[in-house]
């Protein structure tokens, strides 16, 4: 399996597209301004810093995603150091270029992030809101969003990797 740099480079892009539609004022811009407590006509910052680190952190994410979504990289890991099983023509080798295209579908790489956002994400963002005393809709808004955007990662990353 060739690691493939432009999947990468392109699902990084996901959160910046995603957040720009999902905190629009269209959908939860408003309530999240409310909930947040947040107003971006005084909230100021570096929008170039603040858009490059975001690009940034995807690119983490997109390369992390890869092991959630993509169950050949479990198995190959199993056995990354025994180099009679990964050699070319070995049983295991044989086993994983059979298997190669099993569950490699936008649909799978969905559900998978679908599942990381439920089971990491959920609960990074609860604990971190209820430390900082922000509501339920504070905690749904922004665990929606990355539920949204993690199932377009991992269903690109699973189907075109």
């Amino acid at each position: 399996m060739t690691f493939n740099w432009y999947i990468i480079f392109l699902t990084a892009l996901i959160p910046l597209v995603t957040g720009f539609i999902w905190y629009s004022n269209m959908l939860f811009g408003n309530p999240w301004k409310k909930a947040s407590g947040v107003d971006p006509e005084k909230a100021g910052g570096n929008m170039a810093l603040i858009f490059g680190l975001t690009y940034f952190f995807g690119l983490l994410i997109s390369a992390s995603l890869i092991s959630i979504v993509i169950h050949q990289m479990h198995i190959g890991s199993l056995y990354q150091g025994d180099e009679n099983a990964m050699k070319e023509g070995s049983e295991m080798m044989n086993f994983l270029m059979a298997n190669a295209d099993k569950f490699r579908t936008f649909k799978h790489g969905a559900l998978h992030g679908f599942i990381a956002s439920l089971f990491f994400v959920l609960p990074i963002v609860g604990i971190i809101s209820l430390f900082e005393r922000k509501g339920w809709k504070y905690i749904m808004i922004h665990t929606g969003y990355w539920a949204v955007t993690l199932m377009i990662m991992g269903g690109v990353i699973c189907a075109y990797f």
